[in-house]
C-alpha cells in the first residue's frame, strides 16, 4: 500500500465511488486512494436487494417540497446521465414508468393541488394528472378489483429509472481506475483518521496511510468518524432497516401511495425488480434497530458511538418517538417483520396498490433491505429529512439516506470542487466536462 496521497475516499458505496470517479476523470490531482472495508464495491446499503432501487426525481415524492424536488431533479438527471451515456444495453437500470395514486377524495384533492397549485405540474413538463381509465391502461392491477365507487387519480411520468446502486458504484470505480494514480483497496477496513501538523494519518488494517484531505462517505459510520474528530456534536442518528415483500409480475413500473404527513420515510410503493420485471416488490418497511448495518451484530456498539448517550441524544429520541404520527407508525412497522402476522398486517398496504393482492400472492422477502440513517438534530431535539454534509479542517464527512443514491454524482460534483480548493497546489476541476459526461446526455425528449 502506498503511503501518502493527496486525497483519500473512506467508504466504496454509490457516494464514495462518484467521488473518485469526478477527482479521477476530471480534475488534475494526482495521487487519489479509496478504502472499502467490504470485499467488494457497493455491498451494503448501495447493493440492489438493500434499497428501492428508485432514481428519485422529485415529481412523486409527495413529500419533497418544490425547491427540494427542484435539487433532487437536477441530480438525478445527473445520475441519469451517466447511466444512459455507459451503459447502452441497461446492464445497470432500466427505463420504467412511474406514478403516485391518490385513492379518496381527501388524496384525490392533495394530489391535485399539488399539480395544479404548487408548481410541480411546471416543473416536470412530462408530468400528467391522470384518471381511472388511463390508470388501468397503464397499470392494470392498480384497478383491477378496486371499488369503483372510490375516487381514484394518479400523477404519471413515462421518466422513471430503476437502478441498480451496486453495480452503478462498481462502474464508476472502474472508469476511475482507468486513470493514473488512482488506488482501490477492498477489504480494508479504515480503523481510525487522526489529524497531522501536515493533514491526516488514517490507519487501516493494512496499515497507515498519509493524505492532505479525507472525504468520508461510509453511511452510518460517516459521523461516527465525524464525532471521533470533534465534528457533528450536535447530531445523532436514528437508523432504520427497511424490508420488502415479493409478488409476482403484479406492476409494469414504480407505483407510489401519497407519503405521510411528517413522516421522512419513503411511502409504501410497489415495483417491478430492476433485474427481473416478473418480480414486483412491496415496502420499504422502516423499524428502527440499534445497529449501523442491517444483521451485523458488531455494529451495534457503533451505534452507541454516534448515540452518545448523553441527555440531548435521549431527549432528542423521546421527543420524536413521542410525535402523535411517528409512534404509531414506528410500532406498527414493527409487526411487519412477525411470522405469518407481518403479512397479514401489511396486506393493506400492499392492496392499496393491488387491491386483488391475497396472502397467497405476498412473502417476506428474506435477505432484502438495508440500514437508512435518519439524521436527529440534539439541538432542535428533531429529525432531519434527507442528507448531511459536515465540513471540517480539509475534511468532508457525508451521511447521504435517501436520496442521496439519486443525488450521488451531483454531490460528487460539489464535493470534488471543495476537495480542489482546500488542497494545497494548483488544481483544479473540470466542471464543463463533467457536465458532459453526465448531466448533458440525459434525454429531455417531450
Amino acid at each position: 500500500m502506498a503511503e501518502e496521497y493527496d486525497l483519500i475516499i473512506v467508504g466504496g458505496g454509490i457516494s464514495g465511488a462518484s467521488l473518485l470517479y469526478a477527482v479521477s476523470k476530471f480534475s488534475d490531482i494526482e495521487h487519489v486512494a479509496l478504502f472499502e472495508k467490504e470485499a467488494e464495491i457497493g455491498a451494503i446499503n448501495t447493493y440492489h436487494t438493500n434499497n428501492s432501487q428508485t432514481l428519485h426525481f422529485g415529481d412523486i415524492e409527495t413529500n419533497y417540497t418544490l425547491e427540494k424536488a427542484e435539487s433532487v431533479k437536477e441530480g438525478a438527471e445527473t445520475l441519469a446521465g451517466y447511466l444512459e451515456a455507459t451503459d447502452p444495453e441497461r446492464t445497470m437500470y432500466d427505463r420504467r414508468s412511474k406514478m403516485v395514486i391518490a385513492v379518496g377524495e381527501e388524496e384525490v384533492d392533495r394530489l391535485e393541488r399539488r399539480y395544479h397549485e404548487k408548481g410541480f405540474g411546471d416543473l416536470y413538463p412530462k408530468l400528467e394528472l391522470i384518471g381511472r381509465e388511463r390508470i388501468a391502461e397503464l397499470e392494470p392491477a392498480v384497478v383491477e378489483g378496486r371499488d369503483p365507487s372510490v375516487e381514484i387519480r394518479a400523477l404519471y411520468t413515462p421518466d422513471g429509472y430503476v437502478v441498480d446502486y451496486g453495480e452503478t458504484a462498481q462502474s464508476l470505480v472502474a472508469e476511475a481506475t482507468e486513470s493514473t494514480g488512482v488506488d482501490v483497496y477492498t477489504d480494508t477496513p479504515v480503523e481510525g483518521i487522526v489529524e497531522t501538523a501536515d493533514g491526516y494519518a488514517v490507519r487501516t488494517s493494512a496499515g497507515t496511510a498519509m493524505a492532505e484531505g479525507i472525504v468520508v462517505s461510509a453511511g452510518s459510520h460517516s459521523l461516527q468518524f465525524a464525532k471521533q474528530l470533534g465534528y457533528g456534536e450536535d447530531m445523532a442518528l436514528l437508523p432504520i432497516a427497511g424490508s420488502f415483500f415479493l409478488a409476482e409480475d403484479f406492476l409494469n413500473g414504480k407505483v407510489y401511495t401519497l407519503q405521510m404527513a411528517k413522516l421522512p420515510f419513503a411511502a409504501v410503493h410497489g415495483d417491478a425488480d430492476v433485474h427481473d420485471a416478473s418480480v414486483t416488490r412491496f415496502g420499504p418497511t422502516a423499524k428502527p434497530v440499534p445497529a449501523l448495518e442491517r444483521g451485523e451484530l458488531s455494529t451495534v456498539g457503533d451505534f452507541f458511538d454516534v448515540f452518545g448517550l448523553d441527555l440531548d441524544s435521549f431527549l432528542s429520541y423521546a421527543n420524536i418517538l413521542a410525535d402523535k404520527v411517528l409512534l404509531p407508525y414506528v410500532l406498527r412497522n414493527l409487526v411487519y417483520d412477525l411470522p405469518e402476522i407481518g403479512e397479514r398486517a401489511f396486506l393493506p398496504h400492499v392492496q392499496k396498490v393491488v387491491p386483488g393482492a391475497t396472502l397467497d400472492d405476498i412473502e417476506p422477502a428474506r435477505g432484502y433491505g438495508g440500514i437508512r440513517p435518519q439524521i436527529v438534530d440534539t439541538s432542535a431535539r428533531s429529525l432531519d429529512m434527507g442528507e448531511a454534509t459536515i465540513e471540517g479542517e480539509d475534511i468532508i464527512f457525508n451521511i447521504t439516506p435517501s436520496p442521496g443514491a439519486s443525488t450521488c454524482l451531483k454531490n460528487a460534483r460539489r464535493d470534488a470542487q471543495s476537495v480542489v480548493s482546500f488542497l494545497d497546489g494548483d488544481y483544479t476541476f473540470d466542471a464543463e466536462a463533467f457536465d458532459q459526461a453526465t448531466i448533458e446526455n440525459f434525454p429531455r425528449g417531450t
